[in-house]
């Protein structure tokens, strides 16, 4: 056994008799935390998931005593490789999430808490902690401490330390302290902690000693956070103890918990967009911003707004083509008007009195604002959307200078630049005088290290000569940390002495801010993206599996690379943000194995070779791969748009074609045959479904939970029906037509649902064909993995959808999956020329009905409908990229009350909420749908997935009803629908 695995075999042992937390050193779970948001990569020797302050006190005394390194890592998103190593992992995100305790100014929290969250819970006392990540969403506390970095709102709150009140923190031996700001005695510390004492003794006497040193040395900026803060910790009485460790990257102490001071919430706000035809306007500009009392005022250039003109049409009608450069400039006050008239006159002395900048909006609605916000933080990571090898790369992403001195800086910035011939995008926090320089780079340039190496030489160098720093508000980490030396001199062997006393075997995250050479800058950088060798001897080694996979899963390496290779490991997918759908598994199990960065990484590391082929089929990488429940959010909401579904679907087919299905994941993926077997003995199936000891056997044979509300089943199929109708005989008119996809639901549990489907599409004049021969569209089968059962599925479908597309018809269906399943999963199973004729001549209908009312065809002899509805929006019809089209036709009948609920996702995914080991967690994701559906008061709701309705049925006797059918209740074409309105559902059935 290789001495490497050995050493992890012993950790895990060790660690897991002295920990109540997770510890995992296996390959795959490594592989997750060998990576960041930076280029870097390194892989630990084990992951420990602390879930106490003792956990973390018995790592460290461990480590401490077998000289093993220790890295703490928040979510991951930092850009400069600070929670990397090749020591333990402390993951505090996952279970140190606690908020302890909360008053009118203060509260205690743990370091996982992600500020987004904290701050939603604080909104509710009016008050708020006021330095801003800018991640808000992703970021925890822990880190944002850790790092304690400016943030777009320093202009008002300044940096996080200024608001610390006490820490509790763990020493590199174990030992446990609560520091804060420390009294002395005659110079001497006057606590009762031995090794506090001694610590503050000493430190105390090194700053005094060394204090011109650290006076010449400190940068000449408003904002700086490189380094360690030994500039105003001490004065006559006190030493701040929690202000240095604030900052000091982990190397000092792992903070474990904060008391925090909070700030009142601003009563109004309001923001200004400037326009400027040339960034030294802008960065002019921003001096004039702060007479203003701005609480932000962030600068974007040429590139930044390019970018979001082309993403996103509210962009491009907010900035004209010409503008060069922007600020966005935030006011805040307790009176509304008197915002809007400092707005006013903000707006009115850099447009019409200087004549700095050409062009301004303003906004104080909370929307709008929103908006004008996005085009600053969002946009960034949108950047890896773009086609090829050159990317922004975050090499010399976090300098700033003194306010004052910036329009000449950034002259010297561009100089730099067309030096060594390469563009960046520049933007920044342009009234504190930071920036943030994205060069566009090729990755492998960066391996090579000469052109990035080059210009970070010559860019730090124009900092040191204005007085600047080149850490304004980003961990120093594996980027930065080398080059520390360089800019504080003497200074830096002061920073040695300060580790050495707080951490005399050097193990707290090592190579960080103290200690790295500035060769070792360009070593452990993310390998970028090739294809694995796909030579005989390669092939040989890896037992065929390859040939396995490409004739199993249509696996075309190129597009598996390009979907990896847009995956910047930004971390965004670890939002928790109210309203939001991106990963609804990881909002109710925020571990780094749930987020779809996670599963990007483990492709990325097959193709890449630091993980073996044959890990797609192994146990570890099914369970992460099954994380991923196939909503197609991650498309739609990653800001680069990776197809994390895709990668999943390739992961999972591997495993099946290596170790078949399991029993209940192969019942998920042919319900076309229990539900067709049902139907035949219907009167008993719907009695079974309804029994409680029936539903056990079920759960203990199929899998399917026992408390899961289930469809009655027809005795009929709705494609039998449609044969006696004469709706299975293709017409050749011209007339506009329709080949209806009619799906599992549908034809078996709800034939009324195809009933309406057909009723108001012929109401609308399009003459409607029902193919025979069609199966379900197999999206449960796709998400097991099962390809061979999706691909006969697809065949079959494709073969008959494309024959109706060339005699004329539209494809329609009434199941969103289905829709996304003709439009995306049949060309990527197939890739051939009919499944791309079926997905570009697909739609689901209440888009192709809503098509119709845009241009004046809908009939809207609507009957008044007098009931109140809660809408909720399924996840895989916003996959679709079509709107609210259900919801836009139902606000056409009269009399109809409508109100969306933004709750997020439903949790079923299909068949994911039908399986017993799934129901538990299903209805975590859907707690806030759930308890939206029980205490609103809606007659019923609506919503056109299917899983969906039953998840929403779950728990509450209201009815959920699909869109079409209350359209054609509306029409008057099928007065049955108005008894679902008042009909109330059952303990084990929908309605």
């Amino acid at each position: 056994m290789p001495q490497l695995d050995q050493q992890r075999e012993r950790i895990q042992a060790d660690l897991r008799g002295r920990v109540t937390g997770d510890v995992r050193c296996d390959d795959i779970f490594l592989q997750l935390y060998a990576g960041d948001a930076s280029i870097y990569q390194v892989r630990p020797l084990g992951v420990v998931r602390p879930r106490t302050v003792t956990d973390v006190s018995a790592c460290l005394e461990y480590a401490s005593a077998k000289g093993i390194p220790v890295h703490v890592r928040g979510s991951g998103t930092g850009t400069s490789g600070g929670a990397l190593g090749g020591g333990l992992v402390l993951d505090c995100s996952r279970y140190l999430r606690r908020i302890v305790f909360v008053d009118d100014r203060m509260v205690r929290v743990q370091p996982g808490i992600v500020h987004e969250r904290l701050n939603d819970h604080l909104q509710r006392f009016g008050r708020t902690f006021g330095p801003d990540p800018g991640v808000t969403e992703t970021t925890t506390v822990g880190s944002l401490l850790a790092v304690d970095g400016a943030g777009s709102r320093w202009l008002r709150y300044g940096s996080p330390s200024r608001h610390i009140l006490g820490l509790q923190v763990v020493l590199a031996d174990g030992q446990i302290l609560e520091v804060g700001r420390e009294p002395l005695d005659d110079g001497k510390a006057s606590g009762a902690h031995p090794r506090k004492r001694q610590i503050v003794q000493m430190l105390s006497r090194l700053i005094r000693a060394k204090e011109d040193v650290i006076r010449r040395n400190r940068p000449k900026t408003a904002v700086n956070r490189a380094g360690y803060r030994l500039w105003d910790v001490l004065d006559d009485e006190t030493l701040n103890l929690s202000a240095l460790i604030a900052g000091s990257e982990g190397t000092l102490a792992v903070i474990t918990e904060a008391r925090l001071a909070t700030q009142a919430l601003p009563a109004f706000r309001g923001v200004a967009l400037l326009m400027f035809s040339s960034l030294d306007s802008a960065a002019k500009a921003a001096l004039l911003v702060r007479d203003y009392d701005a609480s932000a005022c962030e600068l974007m250039d040429r590139r930044h707004l390019s970018l979001a003109r082309e993403i996103d049409d509210r962009f491009e009608a907010l900035i004209p083509e010409n503008t060069e450069a922007a600020l966005l400039v935030e006011l805040d006050g307790d009176d509304r008007h008197e915002v809007g008239e400092r707005l006013r006159s903000l707006t009115d002395d850099l447009w019409d009195q200087r004549r700095l900048a050409f062009g301004a909006r303003r906004a104080v609605d909370r929307d709008e604002m929103e908006t004008y916000w996005a085009l600053a933080r969002k946009v960034r990571p949108t950047w890896y959307r773009m086609k090829g090898a050159v990317r922004p790369l975050p090499v010399i992403d976090d300098v700033a200078v003194a306010p004052e001195a910036l329009p000449e800086f950034l002259v010297r910035v561009q100089n730099v630049l067309k030096r060594h011939e390469i563009t960046a995008s520049i933007v920044g926090h342009a009234a504190q005088g930071q920036l943030i320089i994205r060069p566009f780079l090729d990755q492998t340039q960066c391996t090579q290290s000469g052109i990035v190496g080059r210009l970070a030489d010559a860019l730090y160098q124009e900092v040191a000569d204005a007085g600047g720093t080149i850490g304004a508000e980003r961990a120093s980490g594996l980027s930065r940390s080398a080059y520390l030396r360089g800019q504080y001199g003497q200074l830096d062997d002061v920073f040695r002495q300060v580790k050495g006393l707080f951490d005399p075997e050097g193990i707290l995250n090592p190579g960080k801010v103290v200690g790295s050479r500035p060769e070792e800058v360009w070593h452990n950088l993310r390998p970028a993206v090739s294809v694995v060798d796909n030579s005989e001897d390669s092939d040989e080694e890896q037992g065929g599996l390859r040939d396995l996979l490409e004739l199993q899963l249509n696996w075309d390496p190129a597009q598996v690379t390009d979907a990896v290779a847009l995956c910047n490991t930004c971390g965004d997918c670890r939002s928790q943000a109210p309203g939001g759908r991106m990963c609804p598994l990881f909002r109710v199990n925020p571990s780094e194995e749930a987020s779809p960065r996670a599963k990007a990484n483990l492709i990325h590391a097959v193709l890449t070779g630091g993980l073996a082929l044959e890990s797609l089929t192994g146990d570890e990488f099914k369970s992460i791969a099954d994380l991923c429940i196939h909503c197609h959010m991650c498309p739609s909401e990653c800001p680069a748009g990776v197809d994390i579904p895709q990668l999943m679907v390739a992961g999972k087919g591997a495993y099946v074609a290596a170790h078949g299905l399991k029993l209940r994941d192969w019942v998920a993926a042919r319900l076309d045959l229990a539900s067709s077997l049902a139907s035949k003995v219907s009167p008993l199936a719907n009695w079974a479904i309804a029994n409680r000891r029936c539903r056990w056997v079920i759960e203990k044979c199929l899998g399917i939970a026992q408390g899961r509300k289930l469809p009655r089943v027809t005795s009929r199929n709705f494609l039998h029906r449609a044969a006696r109708r004469h709706l299975a005989r293709p017409t050749r008119t011209n007339e506009r037509k329709v080949a209806y996809f009619v799906d599992l639901y549908a034809n078996y549990h709800d034939p009324q649902l195809a009933e309406a489907t057909v009723a108001v599409l012929k109401h609308n004049g399009v003459s409607v064909y029902v193919p025979q021969g069609q199966k379900q569209a197999g999206m449960a089968a796709i998400t097991e993995g099962a390809l061979d059962i999706a691909r006969r599925f697809a065949r079959k479908n494709v073969a008959i959808l494309a024959e109706a597309v060339r005699q004329g018809y539209h494809v329609i269906a009434s199941e969103p999956a289905a829709a996304v399943c003709l439009q995306r999963e049949y060309p990527q199973l197939l890739d051939d020329e009919d499944a791309g004729l079926v997905a570009r001549n697909a739609s689901e209908v209440c888009s192709y009905l809503w098509k119709m009312h845009t241009v004046g065809k809908l009939q809207l002899d609507f009957r008044p409908l007098n009931v109140s509805l809660g809408y909720h929006m399924p996840c895989r019809l916003k996959a679709l990229n079509v709107g609210s089209p259900g919801e836009n036709l139902l606000r056409l009948i009269p009399g109809l009350s409508l109100q969306r609920c933004e709750e997020g996702c439903s949790g079923m995914a299909g068949t994911f909420g039908l399986k017993s080991v799934n129901y538990r967690a299903s209805l975590r994701i859907a707690r806030g749908l759930l308890h939206r559906v029980r205490e609103a008061d809606f007659q019923a709701w609506t919503t056109e997935c299917s899983a969906c309705k039953m998840q929403m049925e779950q728990g509450t006797t209201k009815p959920t009803i699909h869109p079409i059918k209350l359209l054609a209740f509306a029409y008057g074409l099928m007065p049955g629908v108005g008894e679902l309105l008042t009909r109330r559902g059952k303990d084990l059935v929908v309605t």
